[in-house]
């Protein structure tokens, strides 16, 4: 009886320390949201980014590269990673290109062993290749489904695995995948999408907890990145009924809240950034409250061909 109660006692103890830790913790990170410590620097850092032939990684090399980072870019379409080279170039900064469909395991592997005779390791991943078929689920068809999970989730597993154990072995890196509002919240006529969003969106929640576990005391970061709606061409007919609040984010402003991510060391991330908190509040409403709001909000996208 008397072990008994003494147990209740520690445990009790314990869990009012964990509450008022926890209330500490968030207080801190509150504060941090109003008044944000300055950013670290990444110069001199190598970075690589799939899908850097266009748009968003485009856009990031040339931001990563303005810091003083030599930038790898990836790209299905080898003519326009070398454009991207060639701009980098052109501001002063050091690139190389290659093309890697990073759907295809055996691809990955081998660009990953001709990058490694080029830099000495990767210390930024960018997972920002991706596809957006949008029609509604039945009109998808198997081959189109399959290629919207070899690229948006394979492509992100492939490409980690291949880079992470140099991290690993300096005790540090940086990985950072595009996940969409999609992966965050189910979206019509993007079920495949949403679906491959999603799992971005678990495997790297479930990496930055395996790093954060891992006993050999290893600093690397995980960010994850949920944009509404940015304007490069992949959704091309979205549906906003109140733009001023949820806006569609151009490609400069995009790509600067990723790079201010990685050098925050933020874990999840939303375009624009503070829908991240709307997120966080209809999530745990009760399903028809959570209905309402979003027929209220009438946010999606509407079907198109690729």
């Amino acid at each position: 009886m008397i072990l008994q109660l003494y147990s209740l006692i520690i445990m009790s103890l314990d869990f009012c320390f964990m509450v008022c830790k926890a209330f500490v913790m968030w207080a801190c990170i509150f504060y941090r949201t109003l008044f944000p410590a300055e950013l670290k620097s990444i110069s001199g850092k190598i970075v690589l980014i799939t899908g850097a032939g266009r748009g968003i990684g485009r856009e990031v090399a040339l931001q990563f590269a303005q810091l003083g980072c030599t930038i790898v870019c990836w790209d299905i379409n080898l003519e326009a990673a070398q454009e991207t080279a060639t701009e980098v170039e052109a501001i002063g900064g050091k690139a190389s290109a290659f093309h890697c469909d990073v759907s295809q395991q055996k691809d990955v592997e081998l660009k990953a062993k001709l990058v490694k005779n080029v830099v000495p390791h990767i210390d930024i991943i960018i997972n920002n290749a991706g596809i957006m078929p949008c029609h509604p689920f039945l009109s998808h068809s198997i081959q189109e489904i399959d290629r919207c999970i070899d690229i948006n989730v394979k492509g992100c597993i492939w490409v980690v695995r291949e880079f992470l154990p140099g991290m690993i072995e300096r005790k540090q890196g940086h990985l950072v995948s595009m996940s969409s509002i999609a992966g965050a919240m189910g979206c019509e006529n993007v079920v495949p999408y949403s679906a491959s969003k999603f799992a971005v969106r678990g495997m790297m929640e479930a990496l930055t907890e395996e790093m954060r576990r891992d006993s050999r005391n290893l600093d690397i970061k995980c960010t994850t990145i949920c944009p509404f709606v940015v304007d490069t061409g992949l959704c091309q007919r979205p549906r906003v009924k109140f733009p001023s609040f949820l806006r569609v984010t151009n490609v400069k402003d995009a790509a600067s809240i990723i790079v201010r991510a990685v050098r925050r060391g933020d874990t999840l991330v939303f375009m624009p950034e503070y829908v991240y908190y709307f997120w966080l509040l209809i999530k745990i409403l009760p399903s028809r409250v959570y209905d309402y709001v979003v027929d209220f909000f009438d946010t999606g996208l509407e079907p198109h061909d690729e």
